[in-house]
């Protein structure tokens, strides 16, 4: 398993709790630079973190809770924002107390810088990741990429079907995989979604006319409501009086045509209410993509992602 994962993966692992519960246990995670993890469990007056490791509790001091806090590029809610959390860090000091006992010194700064140089610093456009979802914004989705190194996937690149806010498909917590669409100066690795989740024809192939089944009100015009079947798939429905963005919907699929990307279906009912949380489905597998195509063989608008 990869060390360099979004905080919280770590944290009961077998390894993880071997070493940082007991003082001989952090000696060799020191000794070894080891990046381990544990929970914050309050951060002080000086925003030093204190971090539960059962047996004891360590200190990670300010100016080490995150790259940029000490030249003030990061601010300090992304050390507040980490009490109840687990948070990554190496070992720097295991300073011995005057009254006996020992207070671990702790490094959140140095193991995101481990993070960049050896992990984010690798990566290529194309590069598929794992990410925890930390914050939703309306015009995106913040994500934990490795060791509490936060990157943004933008609204618009969170599924093909339009969405009013990233709450629609994420909750915070969830882990999801995310494809790398850039590298920027500074290190910041930008992210897309939707390439994951399928091409039409894939999405496409879950349906079948005749079938009536669940989705959701996206937008409506007067031409037509469009339903989302599933985060890559979205329909066009007639005109029905009454009908909001955000309702859940039954409907019914009249037609299925590939050619020009349409499906044709008739809302049978719609109705207020949350829907049940259904998990992603990620179509590609795989580590790494080169290009990524939308359309079926057969349309004439062309719809991909070259990475």
């Amino acid at each position: 398993m990869s060390v360099y994962l979004p905080e919280g993966l770590l944290l009961d692992t077998p390894e993880n709790i071997r070493r940082t519960g007991s003082a001989a246990g952090l000696a060799q995670a020191m000794a070894q630079e080891a990046i381990l993890e544990g929970r914050a469990v309050l951060c002080d007056y000086q925003h030093d973190l204190v971090v539960d490791l059962g047996w004891c509790r360590g200190l990670i001091p300010r100016a080490e809770g995150a790259v940029g806090i000490a030249d003030g590029s990061t601010r300090d809610i992304a050390i507040i924002s980490r009490v109840g959390k687990p948070v990554s860090f190496l070992v720097r000091e295991l300073r011995q107390l005057p009254q006996g006992g020992v207070l671990p010194v702790l490094s959140r700064r140095l193991a995101q810088e481990r993070c960049r140089r050896d992990y984010l610093g690798r990566l290529v456009p194309g590069d598929v990741i794992p990410g925890r979802v930390t914050h939703l914004e309306p015009f995106g989705c913040f994500v934990d990429i490795g060791c509490g190194i936060p990157s943004l996937i933008p609204i618009d690149q969170i599924s093909v079907s339009r969405i009013s806010h990233p709450r629609d498909r994420f909750r915070p917590g969830e882990d999801i995989r995310a494809v790398v669409r850039s590298l920027e100066p500074g290190g910041r690795v930008c992210l897309s979604h939707k390439e994951l989740l399928g091409s039409w024809e894939e999405n496409a192939a879950l349906f079948h006319p005749g079938e009536t089944v669940a989705g959701v009100v996206r937008t409506v015009e007067e031409y037509g409501v469009f339903v989302e079947l599933t985060p890559n798939l979205a329909g066009l429905a007639e005109p029905c009086p009454g009908v909001t963005p955000g309702q859940q919907a039954s409907v019914y699929i009249k037609n299925i045509i590939p050619g020009k990307m349409k499906i044709k279906l008739i809302i049978v009912d719609a109705f207020d209410g949350a829907p049940a949380p259904q998990p992603l489905r990620y179509f590609f597998q795989g580590g790494h993509m080169d290009r990524w195509r939308y359309s079926t063989p057969q349309a004439v608008k062309v719809v991909e992602t070259v990475f």
